[in-house]
């Protein structure tokens, strides 16, 4: 926190521990893993756009490739409706013939 005249200014991390609780608290470690949730989902719709336009595919032909519409395409990019199988069928589609989950100290998983 610092004063500036009448102004109270607040770093962003004292502004998520008032609205989000501290870290450790229960709001607040939903929150992350939400946030983490996300991150990781749009970082696939990011490789599955960018492994699409190598290809020079518009989203509605890959949509076709794997039958469904353009704007389920568009969501997938976004970081939307990704599930496994959903990212097997487009990364089949654009010809990346497997994916490896590395699950840490758990180890790696085929998915595909």
């Amino acid at each position: 926190m610092k004063k500036i005249g009448d102004m109270t200014l607040y770093t962003f991390d004292e502004t998520k521990d008032m609205l989000l609780g501290k870290v450790g608290t229960p709001d607040r470690d939903e929150h992350e893993r939400k946030v983490n949730e996300a991150l990781h989902a749009y970082r696939i719709g990011e490789a599955v756009k960018k492994a699409r336009m190598m290809q020079n595919l518009t989203q509605e032909e890959l949509g076709e490739r794997i039958g469904v519409q353009k704007a389920q395409i568009s969501r997938i990019e976004k970081g939307y409706s990704i599930s496994i199988p959903t990212m097997s069928r487009v990364f089949k589609a654009l010809g990346i013939a497997t994916a490896t989950l590395d699950l840490g100290t758990a180890g790696k998983v085929a998915l595909w």
